[in-house]
């Protein structure tokens, strides 16, 4: 990290005194040269090792390093010292205390610095001697530490010197740029000193000094870390003030000559000028602080000593230090001209130094200040309000009144008004520049400094409020910054009033300066202010509008600055915070001059009176919440301060006044008013205040104004004057009238009032009502109090001792007439009044979780929630839907009432809708019944149901009629409105209800949901799944708070029932969940849908909870088991439900799942997870429900399965049994994922086996599913020894024996039947059975060829005997004319023969071979035959339509043709596939391990059959070929039809594909030849096209169409659609070379390659259209790389797709590829992984450069990923790079994203360039140029190729260099040597090289030898072409041909082309004649 050796590093340290430099220097004018002589004596520079000789080597290195310029080099440095410091004695930390510093020599002389040298300001008198041999380590500090830069100016002889190590380390790191740097010395130091211990006194005045100076480090942690060193060396105070006081001199001295530092002389030129500015501020900001500081200290007393005030005793030498101090101090003060430079300074922390400085010498040296100073300092110090800086202004304050306190007649030296006030003003404007918690609390110390003389009392008073509030909100000022400005505010008016003596004398004067600022400023200003916070204008009151000061334009600029914040909005704290400031004022002013307050008094009241009288203005109805606030405010500090002042003086007077306007006027801001005042004060303090003032309205009461108003004159005035007037207020009155009833109560009286209220709202005013019933407006009235009780209760609950306040106890509410009157409204019928809903909810409590208290008895309450349910069960029994009539009845069962007669649906909807609103504020209220009632259960299923029939009505709305709509639409609202009001209601709620209740709620519930699943047939069945699923969802997370009770829902969720289950009938009662089979038959036909729908439900809840919580029912770890539950699940097996895995695998497939693609990896994945253990026996237990199912029905389906090899999960669907179905798919799952092994495959065997026979009778039924589940279970129970073929297995264990032997038996069995070819229809059932239990014995493997000779089992010579003699039954019986022919004996003799050929094949004999050939042969042609017909009908179809015939009537035609591809031929044709490529396969291995003669599988007594069979195959893949392109010529659907076919027959297809790859080029040949010669519609091209890109593809069938495509005989007609065909198999190109004829590609692939849309690059990655021209341009690659380089017709193709092709294609390739990452990995960044996209991308880019081949990638390319895309795509990438290089770099070229571009071409120089480099050079290397005249050389090493022409005596050398990122960058070409040439001849034959290169697409090799022949023709005189100056094309490489008739000159005919296009005429390019 640190500069190398011998450069020079930067010192930091301060300039060197010259007065020092004089000592070395001797007596005269003698000078110091730069021939490094001093006088006569020679300064030698010694070695480095010399000036750390005495310390460890280690430590001596660390110290070096801390010379480096770089910060890390530095912090590694100190780490290792600080380290090597804690493990180093004493003694030797001692050694290096002189290099951490060395101390400085006395100063004899003053100087100068002068272009890097110091000049003596005066001659010395005396020499000075110096020592021969000076170290530059002494100079270094004898010189006071300059700088290297310096020293080497002043001793040339050291200019080689690369760092003065570390003699002057410390000082100057403690100036160091890095803070890192800093604080580590402070860590260091700290090591150094506790190691050093005592041993540092001897050099402590040396280090003293920085040591002081770090301490004020303007980085905390970097001070902190040197105040702990400091302490490290002195932990005691007294010992740090002793060092300070024996250091004194030195401190002071070495602080001095930091304040004369510059920036320029701190460091060496290197370092920036910004690092320098920056490190320069903080030394001098540094330096102040610690001189402020230091004088504080030794000069201050002993309790100003700041960080010392804990030492009492007076310190040895501290006067001599104080008399240094003060010397020290003052010729500091005057040397730098009293610090006021540095106030100049453009650093805030630099001037804020300053002022600390100023105060410090301000209090310690007061007689500095002198008259003749004062005049400068004075202006300054008190001008000071021009700082702007917040940061500076605590110090200034400081130095600011200390100044004025110490200096009084300072003033004289000042013009007041325009040094200070105008100053003042503006900073208080400016709202003190931010620093208000300090600015704001020194203005009342600053105006008990200011003189009374200097200004004018009253106008500086209103000037200074007034600014003072204009700066209030400037800089949006915190809550802090407010409270600091009220209270600054406050403090100032208070003192002006107190000290208004000052500026007035005479009483009357001071009577008239206290009036003005009280009306002036506390109600103009604040008051008015105030009033204003709620308007919307927010205006500012201007104080001193019309003044005549000589400040005039100030006052405007205050003036124009409030017109400007009259639209400010403030914070509403500010309204808060200015009523204090002004209640403390008022309350301030009373204590002092109570007269004072009635000018306040006055304006209150009168505020008041004209709030009261004009209700109806806005901006009076805005004032009066400012009027409550204020009210509250003081009734809150009254209250505090016990003061009573405020009722007497303020309000009592003011509501004495006008509580007769407020009851005759009924204003509801009056009224507000006076409600506020009784909160603030009181209800029974207010009517006090009221009767006392002997209003109209209490004249006849006796009260005689005693200290408290009396009980009964209390409640007698509350009752007769109070109540009614609050209970019949108007509309707009009638909330602040109850608002004033209630805050009326007094907690002693609260029983007797309530009742007084109670009776009033209750009584029954009209003669003709019914007892008891209320009018509206009295139900209104109600609701609205009994809202703002429940209100009061809340707030009273809050920070409140519930047993001091009656009302605050729900209890204390009660009252028989509420009850009674809500009662009636509640049971009252529609219609209902507006506000009948809003009381009963008030009364009854409970909208919130936290607010249950309810006002009603509980009795009360039941008898209104039973009414809001049977009015709840009326609609739900209205609905449409039979499921919610069904729960509509388990709610009226449950309900004590019965629903009454069939009401209107309108009133329905009515009672409905008063219901909900009911509930809406009082559901959670039903909490608090707890376990007796049912009212909780049925209310809350109500909710549920209603909202979950809304869920399915959403469904219905657009198919009902017109009246039904409406009223499912009234319904659907209602709906939406419950279900708002059940999304309030958490689930924690539900779960808190009581057990009893959630049980009964849950049972309902349930109920309701499997009532929706069985009989609701309205809505469509996914959307019934979906509701259903999220329903039970719901219900199991809001009511299951343990296992239990979820596991019991569960249990009756899937409750038995007539529907469901369908297949198995599980035993509930029974601990272990026993199963059972239905007793009666079912049928695969049986309508199941409820039950498809109800697995459907389970596997989604499945898929939400897990197979732990809904199968083996185990429970949730998210659930908290309750004791009750781990009981009940200690037993595992109590829940489990293995019966219900068994359901879901018999229905196989339902809405939107299916057995296999999602309940069975879901199970597979909790079998492989933590959670499953084997113990629980779920498994088995499903296996064996499953079997025992198989057994019972096994015979009722169809059970043949036409393969040779095991049967896959994916094949399961042939099986039409669901038992047997189930039990195959899972058992495949099992092992196949190896969650079951051997173990169980051998228990399952032997029970399988066991089961086979009953007695001596064949079990029938186990007989026929055996092959199937034993084609599964052969694989785990027989493994195979890889690469031992021929092995003879012998048993290894009694297991494999019991085995074998069974087998064996089998096959005895077998034999024992006839021949199958003997069969006869209805004949041989059992012997079928038999021989396929014994081929499921025998697996082969699903590929073909060679891989199929991986068998699956080893046979011993016993079984392969039996098993050789069941073939040779069979053959010999085959050979006769009767053998039967039907489908099921040619079906079981092909399995036989497949079997036979893969365990039997070394016993076969020639006549073995034959027959399997022949019969092999015979089935294949059979498929031929039948796929030609398939074809031949299409083509019929396609060529015979009408034009009549529609779409569909074609669609329809074409199934039909299709439909022959059902036959049983084609599953014979199968194994015969299968058998076929076993016998390829061996005969492969065959011939190549023995080439014995005898051998019966030779390859030459074969070859003709294997031609002819593969032959076959090849037309069977042409034929589906034909037939899906002759399809897709007409509709794409039509093509899709014939594809689909194929889908039907995977292995099959599998098998063909893996053929045709392996065929000859010979059976290819023919095969093309035959399908040409068919003469359908289309040909062999066109269908391996279809099948390529066929609409419904398969892989193989795509790779092998891709393959014959790509070689021969098919690649040379593939891409081009040429004039003049070739003929199929001869490559020769029958055009004309010297043609110009365009190139046109065939239609099939042009689409892809010159018409690509720019959609495709929106398309997925893996998306059909992508893959598809990814493989079209493959192809074009594979044949361009394939065709000869000097073909005319290969020129051609290039320059075609040069001009044609879109480039898109190269857009497309890069969004495959991340090449973000690529550019990481070429920059070495070992922590980045590379992703599988880049990483295989890069490799097959690689790989096809290097192989010239894609077919690798093209094979492996599926199943298509994003990685094998990403793969191809880099393939590609690479191959164009090789094929089409210019191509590339055109499109490269082109592109406009920089950062695009230059990741490309990262890519392309790390993957793609060496190997293309590597195969150019080496190319040319092997090229023949064969021509004495030209000659090429090769450098690898620097990529480079040297041409060289000669001729005659005429020469010229080219060289060729290829760019790193070749071919994406041009090849620069040179011509380094010419002879005997011309420059423009030269220039050409140069260009012309450049451009045959560039444009070449293809090697360099061949570019090279284009130039070459170029130059030989013009050497052999053939004229070039005059438009391009070539004579070959530099891109079609062709002559010029077309000549000009008039001046014979011959052109390029693209040339001319060319010319003609853009000069838009058709005249020659020479003599203009027409051409």
């Amino acid at each position: 990290m640190g500069r190398q050796k011998g450069e020079g590093t930067r010192s930091k340290s301060r300039p060197s005194s010259s007065s020092l430099a004089a000592s070395l220097l001797p007596s005269g004018s003698a000078a110091v040269g730069f021939g490094g002589y001093v006088g006569s004596s020679r300064l030698d520079s010694p070695l480095a090792s010399e000036e750390f000789s005495d310390i460890d080597s280690e430590m001596a290195q660390h110290l070096k390093r801390l010379a480096r310029k770089d910060p890390t080099t530095k912090l590694k440095a100190l780490t290792s010292l600080s380290m090597l410091l804690k493990q180093k004695s004493g003694k030797d930390i001692v050694l290096i205390v002189p290099q951490w510093d060395l101390s400085t020599k006395p100063v004899i002389c003053r100087g100068r610095e002068s272009r890097g040298l110091y000049i003596l300001e005066i001659e010395v008198p005396t020499p000075v001697a110096c020592s021969g041999v000076v170290t530059p380590f002494e100079l270094h500090y004898r010189l006071g530490h300059p700088s290297l830069f310096l020293l080497k100016k002043l001793y040339p002889q050291f200019s080689s010197l690369s760092s003065l190590n570390c003699a002057f380390e410390y000082k100057r790191l403690l100036m160091d740029y890095n803070k890192e740097v800093r604080r580590a010395t402070h860590d260091t130091m700290t090591n150094l000193v506790l190691a050093a211990g005592r041993d540092l006194a001897l050099h402590l005045k040396s280090l003293m000094g920085p040591w002081w100076f770090s301490q004020f480090d303007p980085v905390p942690e970097v001070a902190q870390g040197a105040k702990h060193s400091l302490q490290a060396a002195f932990p005691a105070p007294e010992k740090r003030l002793d060092a300070l006081i024996l250091c004194t001199s030195e401190i002071f001295m070495y602080l001095d000559e930091n304040l004369k530092l510059t920036p320029q002389s701190m460091s060496d030129k290197a370092t920036a000028l910004d690092e320098l500015e920056e490190m320069h501020q903080q030394v001098i900001s540094s330096t102040l602080l610690a001189l402020a500081t230091l004088i504080d200290i030794l000069v201050g007393s002993q309790l100003d000593r700041p960080g010392f005030e804990s030492i009492t005793a007076e310190p040895k030498h501290a006067s001599k230090a104080r008399s240094t101090a003060i010397s020290f101090a003052e010729k500091l003060f005057s040397s730098h001209r009293y610090f006021l430079d540095f106030l100049k300074s453009q650093s805030p922390a630099i001037r804020s130094a300053t002022y600390s400085m100023l105060r410090s010498c301000i209090k310690n040296i007061p007689h500095a200040f002198k008259e003749e100073n004062m005049k400068t300092l004075a202006p300054t110090i008190l001008g000071a309000f021009q700082e702007k800086d917040p940061s500076c202004h605590l110090s200034m304050w400081d130095a600011m009144l200390l100044f004025c306190k110490r200096f009084p007649e300072c003033w004289r030296a000042v013009n007041v008004q325009k040094i200070l006030l105008n100053r003042l003003w503006h900073f208080l404007r400016n709202g003190c520049f931010g620093s208000q918690q300090i600015s704001y609390p020194s203005l009342v110390l600053f105006l008990d400094s200011l003189p009374p003389k200097e200004i004018e009392g009253e106008k500086f008073f209103l000037y200074f409020f007034q600014n003072l509030w204009i700066g209030r909100n400037v800089s949006n000022p915190s809550n802090a910054d407010q409270l600091a400005f009220f209270q600054a505010f406050k403090e100032c008016f208070l003192w002006g009033l107190r000290n208004v003596s000052r500026y007035c004398n005479g009483v009357d004067a001071i009577n008239h300066f206290r009036v003005a600022l009280v009306d002036n400023v506390l109600i103009k200003l604040l008051w008015h202010n105030y009033m204003s916070f709620s308007s919307s204008k927010n205006e500012d009151v201007m104080l001193l509008r019309n003044s005549k000061d000589p400040s005039e334009s100030s006052t405007q600029l205050v003036h124009k600055r409030a017109m400007d914040k009259q639209n400010i909005k403030y914070p509403k704290s500010d309204a808060q915070h200015l009523g204090k400031c002004i209640f403390e004022i008022l309350s301030g002013i009373y204590f002092l001059d109570r007269d004072q307050l009635s000018a306040f008094c006055a304006t209150f009241q009168e505020n008041c009176l004209e709030i009261v009288k004009h209700t109806e203005n806005i901006e009076k109805t805005e004032n009066v919440e400012q009027i409550i606030k204020f009210l509250a405010l003081m009734g809150q500090y009254a209250v505090l301060k016990d003061e009573t002042w405020p009722l007497i003086h303020l309000v009592g007077p003011m509501l004495s006044k006008s509580f007769p306007l407020i009851r005759s006027l009924a204003s509801p801001d009056a009224v507000r008013l006076l409600s506020a005042a009784v909160s603030a004060f009181g209800p029974r303090k207010i009517i006090q205040e009221l009767i006392c003032n002997k209003g109209h309205s209490f004249d006849h009461l006796t009260y005689d104004g005693g200290e408290k108003l009396g009980q009964e004159d209390f409640l007698h005035i509350f009752k007769e004057i109070f109540t009614p007037w609050c209970l019949h207020g108007n509309d707009s009155s009638i909330n602040a009238q109850l608002d004033l009833l209630l805050a009326l109560f007094e907690d002693e009286y609260f029983a007797e009032q309530w009742c007084i209220v109670i009776t009033h709202a209750t009584k029954v005013e009209s003669c003709g009502s019914k007892p008891g019933s209320l009018d509206s407006n009295q139900i209104a009235v109600l609701a609205v109090l009994m809202e703002k009780a429940r209100k009061k209760l809340k707030e009273r609950k809050v920070g409140v001792d519930f047993n001091h306040h009656q009302d605050c106890q729900p209890d204390h509410w009660h009252h028989e007439l509420l009850d009674f009157a809500a009662v009636s409204v509640a049971c009252s019928l529609p219609p209902y009044g507006t506000s009948d809903s809003q009381f009963i909810r008030a009364v009854l409590g409970g909208s919130t979780e936290d607010d249950q208290a309810s006002f009603l008895s509980r009795d009360a309450m039941i008898l209104i929630f039973k009414d809001v349910l049977k009015k709840l069960q009326t609609f739900i029994m209205a609905s449409s839907f039979i499921w919610v009539k069904d729960a509509g009845s388990l709610l009226a069962v449950q309900a004590v009432d019965s629903i009454t007669e069939q009401e209107s649906s309108i009133n329905m909807l009515e009672a409905a809708q008063f219901a909900l609103e009911v509930l809406d504020g009082s559901f959670f209220c039903l909490k608090t019944f707890g376990e007796e009632s049912d009212l909780v259960p049925c209310l809350s299923a109500a909710l549920f149901i209603i909202g979950w029939e809304c869920n399915m009505a959403n469904e219905l709305v657009n198919s009902s009629d017109d009246q039904s709509m409406e009223i499912t639409k009234a319904r659907m609202n209602f709906g939406e409105a419950l279900l708002s009001l059940r999304s309030k209601i958490s689930t924690a709620f539900w779960q808190s209800l009581s057990i009893p209740s959630q049980k009964s709620l849950g049972s309902i519930l349930i109920l309701t949901i499997r009532s929706a699943i069985f009989k609701e047939d309205k809505v469509n069945a996914n959307e019934i799944i979906s509701l259903c699923s999220l329903w039970m969802a719901e219900v199991i997370e809001c009511l299951c708070h343990d296992q239990y009770q979820e596991q019991n829902f569960l249990d009756l969720f899937l409750a038995n029932s007539d529907v469901w289950p369908l297949w198995i009938m599980p035993d509930s009662g029974c601990a272990k969940r026993t199963a059972s089979f239905k007793i009666k038959e079912v049928s695969i036909k049986t309508n199941t849908s409820g039950s498809h729908k109800f697995v459907a439900i389970i596997e989604k809840l499945i898929s939400a909870l897990g197979i732990d919580r809904v199968i083996t029912g185990c429970g949730s770890n998210t659930l908290s088991p309750t004791e009750e539950a781990s009981k009940v699940l200690a037993t595992s097996c109590f829940y489990s439900r293995a019966w219900l895995a068994a359901e879901i695998l018999c229905t196989w497939k339902w809405e939107g799942g299916s057995a296999l693609g999602s309940f069975l990896p879901l199970l597979c994945s909790y079998a492989k997870s933590g959670n499953y253990s084997p113990q629980e026996g779920l498994l088995d237990s499903i296996v064996n429900i499953l079997l025992d199912g198989a057994l019972v029905y096994g015979a009722s389906g169809e059970l043949r399965f036409f393969n040779v090899w095991p049967i896959s999960a994916d094949e399961g669907e042939i099986i039409e049994e669901p038992f047997l179905r189930a039990l195959v798919s899972l058992l495949i799952i099992l092992f196949t994922e190896n969650i079951w092994g051997r173990d169980q495959a051998v228990i399952l065997f032997r029970l399988l086996a066991n089961k086979l026979f009953i007695g001596e009778s064949v079990n029938a039924e186990c007989l026929r599913i055996l092959p199937l589940i034993l084609s599964v279970l052969i694989r785990p129970l027989c493994s195979t020894v890889s690469g031992e073929l021929h092995r003879n297995a012998f048993p290894t264990s009694h297991e494999e024996n019991q085995i074998f032997d069974t087998i064996k038996d089998w096959i005895q069995r077998t034999l024992l039947f006839p021949p199958l070819t003997a069969w006869e229809t209805g004949q041989g059932h059992r012997m079928e059975e038999w021989l396929q239990l014994v081929l499921s014995c025998y697996p082969l493997t699903v590929v073909g060829g060679s891989k199929a000779l991986n068998l699956e089992r080893d046979i011993d010579p016993v079984e392969r005997s039996l098993l050789l003699d069941l073939f040779q039954k069979q053959k010999h019986a085959a050979k006769s004319a009767a053998a039967s022919q039907l489908p099921v004996v040619q079906i079981l003799l092909s399995k036989l023969i497949a079997v036979s050929v893969g365990y039997c094949w070394t016993e076969f004999s020639e006549e073995d071979w034959e027959f399997v050939l022949f019969h092999l042969r015979r089935w294949i042609e059979s498929a031929v035959v039948l796929m030609e017909e398939v074809a031949e009908n299409v083509n019929d179809v396609i060529i015979n339509r009408s034009s009549s015939d529609d779409k569909e009537v074609i669609l329809k035609k074409l199934e039909h043709a299709a439909l022959l591809l059902d036959s049983p031929r084609i599953n014979v044709a199968r194994n015969a596939l299968h058998a076929f490529s076993l016998f390829s396969g061996l005969t492969e291995l065959q011939n190549a391990e023995d080439a014995d003669n005898s051998n019966p599988l030779r390859r030459e007594r074969w070859d003709l059959v294997k031609d002819r069979i593969v032959e076959g195959i090849l037309r069977l893949f042409f034929s589906t070929g034909v037939a899906e392109a002759i399809a897709s010529s007409l509709y794409t659907e039509a093509s899709s039809v014939i594809a689909s076919t194929r889908l039907d027959h995977p292995h099959f297809w599998e098998l063909i594909a893996s053929s045709i790859v392996d065929s000859s080029l010979h059976a290819r040949d023919r095969a093309v030849r035959s399908v040409e010669l068919w003469g359908l519609s289309k040909g062999p091209i066109s269908s391996l096209y279809a099948i390529l890109f066929s609409s419904k593809p398969v892989p193989s069938l795509q790779f092998a169409a891709y393959f014959i495509l790509a070689t021969e005989p098919v690649s040379n007609s593939a891409i081009i659609n040429k004039g003049t065909t070739y003929l199929v198999g001869n490559t020769t190109d029958t055009c004309d070379s010297s043609s110009e004829e365009g190139i046109q590609l065939r239609e099939d692939i042009s689409c892809m390659i010159e018409k690509l849309p720019y959609e495709i690059l929106e398309v997925d990655l893996i998306a059909q259209p992508r893959v598809y021209v990814f493989l079209a341009w493959s192809l074009l690659l594979s044949h361009l790389l394939s065709s000869p380089s000097s073909s005319p017709t290969r020129e051609r193709l290039i320059q075609h797709i040069q001009e044609s092709a879109n480039s898109t294609i190269l857009d497309c390739i890069f969004q495959h590829i991340p090449l973000e990452l690529s550019s990481a990995y070429n920059l070495k960044k070992k922590d980045i992984e590379i992703p599988s996209e880049l990483s295989e991308a890069a490799t097959a880019a690689t790989r096809a450069i290097s192989t010239g081949s894609l077919l690798f990638d093209v094979e492996s390319l599926w199943p298509v990923g994003s990685v094998k895309m990403a793969s191809l795509a880099g393939a590609i990438f690479g191959l164009m790079l090789r094929v089409l290089p210019a191509y590339v770099r055109q499109w490269f070229s082109d592109l406009r994203d920089r950062s695009a571009s230059s990741l490309i071409e990262s890519f392309t120089k790390s993957w793609c360039s060496p190997p293309l480099i590597a195969d150019e050079l080496s190319q040319i290397k092997k090229a023949s140029f064969a021509d004495e005249n030209f000659s090429v050389s090769v450098s690898k090493s620097a990529n480079e190729v040297v041409a060289t022409y000669t001729k005659d005596e005429t020469g010229m050398d080219l060289v060729i260099r290829l760019p790193p990122s070749y071919p994406l960058r041009s090849v620069d070409v040179d011509c380094t040597r010419s002879l005997g040439i011309s420059e423009v001849k030269q220039r050409k034959w140069l260009l012309s090289m450049i451009s045959f290169v560039r444009n070449q697409n293809g090697a360099l090799a061949e570019a090279i030898r284009i130039w070459k022949n170029n130059f030989d023709k013009e050497f052999e005189g053939v004229e070039e072409c005059p438009i391009c100056y070539s004579v070959i094309h530099t891109v079609n490489h062709s002559l010029p041909r077309l000549a000009c008739k008039t001046c014979k000159h011959k052109f390029h005919s693209a040339c001319l082309y060319k010319w003609f296009s853009t000069s838009h005429k058709s005249t020659c390019p020479l003599c203009q004649s027409p051409f």
